[in-house]
């Protein structure tokens, strides 16, 4: 088997920093698109992207790439995929996908026109006239974008973000790719020292101590492709290996994250407990106001409360009034915080020496980098 197409979708904003960690892992041909990162891999790519990406939300298998502006063409464009190389005789194989500025915009429509050709094309491949679909299932996803239909097999089955140790989450919980994001652009060091001072449910904290180990954030848990009958286990087992020698034990990163909320605090380390980055962390269970980093450096990263859901929106302006006494300017010591506040930059004090245009779920961000 040659060289696989992948494509792997990310939350907008995160396109240049999924297409670098890419490069890091030795893909070919990324490129990165609104929402998405193109590449290309040997086989063991499909199993090290699952396993290593820290900013994509799911791993696709590409199939294909054709014009599709009829029902007919959809049909005929699937139908002359080789299915059969990834989709046993017995595999489940349901239908999801989208579509945006095109002629083809029912979905329904468009699933049942894909599932029609797949089984067209399974049944010609097994010879057979009917499809059990008893076997573990290789869902096929879709998405029409002018006319253009891309047709790919999800590998990764839960969403990337679902790395296992979080099973209960902050009234306002931040997904964990994107906490892991706002890490790497804070740009740490393997000795640094990441603050959170509204740590909620530790996702920001766990991330960093993932990042600052070097430890993949797949490693806990299962992918569909795992289960597919046509992916060799030993892919998944060498990349496992592969992975885990890498994990710098020694590294001296740690993270201190504190919260107003007791119950918060806990979570946090009960979450780090699970994620196995619990001697890293040290958590406080403290008011914004009495946030005293102990060390002559550091990195604070964090996700106030925006006034959305937990604040109104006068005591959030205030929050960051606050940072202004809290997160002054001095050498070695930077500030990242993401907040939907328009008014930032005023009420903090002084211009972000960057900033990045991020959505928080459906709210758009963004993240203020403080620097200099």
């Amino acid at each position: 088997m040659g060289e696989l197409q992948f494509c792997a979708p990310c939350l907008f904003g995160l396109e240049g920093i999924l297409a670098d960690e890419l490069r890091r892992l030795e893909a070919a041909d990324v490129r990165p698109e609104n929402g998405r990162v193109w590449f290309s891999g040997p086989p063991a790519m499909l199993a090290r992207a699952n396993l290593c990406l820290r900013t994509a939300e799911r791993v696709g298998l590409v199939l294909g790439r054709f014009h599709a502006e009829t029902f007919d063409q959809l049909f005929e464009g699937v139908a002359a995929l080789p299915l059969e190389e990834w989709i046993g005789r017995e595999n489940a194989f349901p239908v999801k996908g989208w579509s945006l500025s095109s002629a083809l915009h029912s979905l329904p429509d468009c699933q049942a026109i894909i599932k029609k050709a797949a089984a067209k094309r399974l049944a010609g491949a097994y010879r057979q006239d009917w499809l059990v679909e008893t076997g573990p299932a290789v869902t096929i996803r879709f998405f029409l974008h002018k006319n253009e239909a891309t047709v790919m097999l999800d590998t990764s089955g839960a969403g990337l973000h679902k790395r296992g140790y979080r099973r209960e989450g902050s009234a306002a919980p931040l997904k964990e790719t994107l906490a892991a994001a706002l890490v790497l652009l804070a740009r740490p060091y393997e000795d640094s020292v990441l603050y959170d001072p509204f740590c909620g449910s530790g996702t920001i904290l766990i991330e960093g101590a993932l990042i600052g180990c070097n430890a993949a954030p797949g490693l806990r848990r299962r992918f569909a492709a795992e289960r597919w009958g046509s992916v060799d286990p030993a892919l998944f087992a060498a990349e496992r290996a592969r992975a885990l020698a890498a994990v710098r034990r020694e590294a001296p990163f740690r993270c201190v994250g504190a919260d107003a909320d007791p119950a918060m605090t806990a979570l946090t380390l009960a979450n780090a407990k699970k994620a196995g980055t619990a001697a890293r962390l040290t958590v406080q269970t403290t008011p914004f106001e009495r946030f005293a980093p102990g060390t002559p450096r550091g990195i604070v990263v964090t996700n106030p409360p925006y006034g959305e859901r937990l604040l109104d929106r006068q005591a959030a302006a205030g929050l960051i009034a606050q940072m202004r006494r809290l997160f002054p300017r001095r050498p070695g010591w930077r500030y990242g915080v993401i907040s939907p506040e328009e008014s930032f930059e005023q009420l903090f004090g002084r211009p972000a020496d960057k900033t990045r245009k991020l959505y928080n779920g459906m709210l758009e961000c963004r993240y203020y980098l403080y620097y200099k």
